[in-house]
């Protein structure tokens, strides 16, 4: 975190032409309120000094005996120990290990480890696990709660009533029609298939994001951080675009297109009926404590569409003898199975769950590793391949198995990956449960990449530029329509039919001045 920081910090005084304490000034300026306290701790940079250097003299970054020396950047010519001596002006920052150590960021921060920890709405008045706030595991992640002040009020149920008084599911249907005294509901949801969709995840499904804006000083400037207080309190993640969940039009690069909103145009009785239940990092291990998160009443709700995604981190972690930390055949079997069981005992029957098997990954160092990172644009100065040893020597690389120039290890890390895939579709066509029928799908990366091609892109460009790891905004809208075909043409049965009455529920909105 330092690097970045100060390497953002050293590209504004060269683009800017300015000293570092002015660009350190620039900085701040960019970012909202309370965030500020994170750059004013850098002033004492100095431009000479590259951003591993900096980040060792504030002891923000250090080598641990018998451990190499992590850097991004080409070493300093003059040696270190020099370096770090004429840099000790900075002072030392081991007590703010760690940014909610500042005491501006620390309610915020107490905030944020509740929900990373239980993974529910930190505003949540009634305790149905819905929210009318967006982030801190609000509504960006779960349908919107229209009753905040009533647990018999959320997303998704069946209508109480048919909804005649008012509006018991939130999709926006209620009341009763004037001219024949029918309920809005009942006219219009009435034996309609009406469904939720869940998503049981990781950090892909959350769709996680590092906006490039953020450190591509070429094109920074207020507006650049205008989202960060945002970002921050969704850990980063922006489910509000995801491929599943989305349903905002995306302010960051794409479009978006998901299950949701092609389940919602299809059966206007669908609206906000959503759920994502992601977690960055997530694994098949640890989504049998994730999925306690989940809000599904069996006798009360509507059945639901549940994806199950965990494309990677079965396979990915950070440590030196990876493989050995990767989730094996048995183990995966295992812990699905678990997590199928415990959602026979709360999804609603008739609901269908998808499968999906992980990714290869290969396609990232294939696609990425001899091109600049957004840090290394400016000089010409950080590849991918650079990020990728950085994150590893310091130990925290997100996929030690793909993010590598071993071709061995890649290409073992995506046989075990296959192994895994082979268990879930084993999975698919032998176990059978009483709430829901389950089937399985291959992660459509290559004919995301296809179509993509088609389109005149290039599949580099389907990757996050910051992280170099996760699924784009473009890859997901398109991994979408890829989804949706399959199912059109596999298993209709799973998205219900279309509602004859889309039209004239939405005209009535209109008529009212709903939206």
């Amino acid at each position: 975190g330092c690097v970045l920081v100060v390497s953002v910090i050293e590209q504004l005084a060269q683009w800017h032409n300015s000293t570092v304490k002015a660009a350190v000034e620039r900085l701040c300026n960019y970012i909202p309120g309370k965030y500020q306290i994170i750059c004013q701790m850098l002033s004492c940079i100095d431009r000479e000094m590259n951003a591993d250097v900096v980040c060792h003299s504030l002891k923000l970054c250090k080598q641990d005996p018998g451990q190499m020396l992590c850097h991004l950047y080409s070493p300093p010519k003059v040696s270190w120990f020099s370096t770090f001596f004429r840099a000790t002006g900075c002072g030392s920052f081991m007590g703010f290990s760690s940014v909610c150590a500042f005491p501006l960021l620390a309610n915020l921060c107490e905030k944020i480890k509740y929900v990373l920890r239980n993974k529910l709405p930190f505003e949540d008045f009634d305790g149905d696990k819905f929210s009318t706030f967006p982030t801190l595991r609000g509504y960006h992640w779960r349908g919107r709660d229209c009753n905040d002040k009533n647990t018999t009020v959320y997303p998704g149920r069946r209508p109480d009533n048919w909804d005649v008084k008012s509006d018991s599911n939130c999709n926006g249907i209620w009341g009763v029609d004037p001219k024949d005294g029918i309920p809005y509901e009942e006219k219009f949801c009435k034996g309609a298939d009406t469904q939720g969709v869940v998503l049981l995840g990781d950090s892909a499904g959350a769709h996680f994001h590092i906006p490039p804006e953020w450190m591509t000083v070429t094109q920074m400037s207020a507006k650049s951080f205008a989202n960060l207080p945002m970002a921050f309190t969704d850990e980063l993640d922006w489910p509000q675009f995801s491929e599943i969940t989305g349903f905002l039009n995306s302010t960051i690069g794409g479009w978006t297109d998901s299950l949701y909103l092609r389940l919602r145009r299809r059966n206007r009785c669908n609206h906000r009926d959503l759920q994502n239940i992601s977690q960055n990092g997530g694994s098949s291990g640890n989504l049998l404590h994730l999925i306690k998160s989940l809000a599904r009443n069996q006798l009360l709700d509507n059945p639901a569409i549940v994806i199950y995604a965990t494309i990677g981190n079965d396979v990915c972690n950070g440590n030196r003898d990876t493989l050995a930390h990767m989730t094996t055949p048995k183990e995966m079997l295992s812990n699905v199975v678990q997590t199928l069981r415990y959602l026979d005992s709360c999804l609603p029957n008739g609901s269908h769950v998808i499968l999906t098997g992980l990714v290869d990954g290969r396609f990232l160092w294939d696609n990425l590793h001899d091109r600049y990172h957004p840090l290394g644009q400016l000089n010409k100065d950080v590849t991918y391949s650079q990020l990728y040893s950085f994150l590893d020597c310091l130990q925290v690389s997100p996929c030690r198995g793909w993010l590598t120039p071993n071709e061995t290890l890649r290409n073992l890390t995506s046989e075990r990956a296959l192994q895994l895939s082979n268990v879930l579709k084993e999975i698919a066509r032998s176990e059978k449960f009483a709430n829901f029928d389950i089937f399985y799908m291959d992660f459509p990366l290559r004919q995301t990449a296809e179509e993509w091609q088609k389109m005149g892109g290039e599949p580099w460009q389907l990757i996050e530029p910051v992280d170099g790891f996760h699924p784009n905004q473009i890859a997901a809208a398109l991994g979408t329509s890829i989804t949706w075909q399959k199912a059109l043409h596999e298993w209709p049965q799973v998205l219900g039919k279309e509602n004859p009455f889309n039209d004239q529920i939405e005209a009535i909105f209109k008529d009212q001045g709903g939206h």
